[in-house]
């Protein structure tokens, strides 16, 4: 673990492993002329369970660098560090080593130090083999390089980016689906493509390096970044649209991977009606001006992510909210909180 650990720290880390507190030399940013430093946290959520399940603990921690550092780039920031926090039933030291060594490994992939961290035991409030994973990260970026709804315009083209496959969101109701079909985590299927925990533990993809390389190589081209998480689609580009716009994107232009299909065909319902609570296929989502969106599109797919024009934002009056496939496209506005513009989905997804 500690080896996997160091692998992650640059010249710019103080203290190795092991001290009460991780130190990060940040003298560089005398040279910005505004530094402003983004942070996230996050956690992996109820797929701890399915690991814990088949004992495979060695993907959790990508899942959960991918929940905390891609929250970073969205922002157009670079990320510098990580800490971890692990809460345990019992320590079994080769289960921690595999967790941590999957945080560290997803760390190095993101150019993110993993800096500290801390591993608790809390027998008696958690079960032995029960144990939950959670992480914050700090970025920076320059402040005219900030990325959001303020440099997004009528016009812009909504590029979808595409996901390993569910991420870490929505496992509630993977576990209750397959609970109500009797579907055991090591049980094999044929509609999953293989043994049930192995197939659901796919883990989270990572955007942040090939993204971090797309601004610099195309500063101006990307105006926003959503990272679809808890929410869904809709909800999470709504986020970072601002108020007076809307956007429509087209189902027909992806086709959602077997994994939603399948467990959509289990519950006997429909990939729309799970549009608020899974990816569906889409991990990230970049808005960029329209002269620059064969370029994006070009550069992520030479990076190994498959990506593709989904619509188009708008300005002005939303179009009202019947003139679309009936209560599934139902406008999503003001998600999270944020005042800011308007989203649906449209048409049928591609067979």
């Amino acid at each position: 673990m500690k080896s996997a650990v160091s692998r992650t720290h640059g010249a710019n880390v103080f203290g190795g492993v092991g001290g009460f507190a991780g130190m990060f030399d940040v003298s560089f940013l005398k040279a910005f002329d505004r530094p402003i430093l983004a942070t996230s946290t996050d956690g992996v959520g109820t797929k701890v369970a399915i690991a814990q399940a088949i004992d495979k603990h060695d993907t959790i921690g990508q899942d959960l660098v991918g929940m905390v550092v891609d929250d970073i780039i969205v922002v157009g920031a670079t990320p510098l560090f990580m800490t971890d926090y692990i809460a345990c039933g019992k320590v079994y030291p080769q289960r921690i080593a595999d967790i941590v060594r999957g945080i560290a490994e997803a760390c190095k992939a993101t150019g993110t130090a993993l800096v500290g961290g801390e591993t608790a035991e809390h027998p008696g409030l958690l079960g032995p083999d029960d144990y939950d994973v959670a992480g914050a990260a700090v970025g920076a970026v320059e402040a005219d390089a900030l990325l959001g709804p303020h440099r997004v315009a009528d016009g812009d083209l909504v590029i979808a980016i595409a996901s390993s496959g569910l991420h870490s969101n929505g496992f509630s109701l993977v576990r209750h689906i397959l609970r109500e079909r009797g579907i055991g985590f090591t049980d094999t299927s044929a509609d999953l493509g293989g043994v049930v925990g192995e197939v659901l533990l796919e883990p989270t993809r990572l955007y942040t390096t090939p993204l971090v390389r797309l601004l610099a190589e195309h500063p101006g081209a990307v105006h926003s970044l959503s990272h679809v998480t808890g929410g869904g689609i809709a909800a999470n580009l709504a986020r970072v649209l601002p108020a007076g716009t809307w956007a429509e994107l087209e189902r027909s232009t992806w086709s959602p991977p077997e994994v939603f299909r399948a467990l959509s065909a289990m519950a006997g319902s429909t990939l729309e009606s799970s549009e608020g609570t899974w990816n569906l296929g889409i991990g990230m989502i970049a808005v960029v001006a329209p002269d620059a969106a064969d370029a994006v599109v070009a550069s992520l797919g030479a990076a190994g992510l498959p990506a593709w024009v989904a619509g188009r934002v708008s300005s002005g009056a939303v179009p009202s909210a019947g003139s679309g496939n009936g209560g599934a496209d139902d406008w999503v506005q003001g998600a999270k909180g944020v005042d800011g513009g308007a989203v649906r989905l449209t048409g049928e997804y591609r067979a």
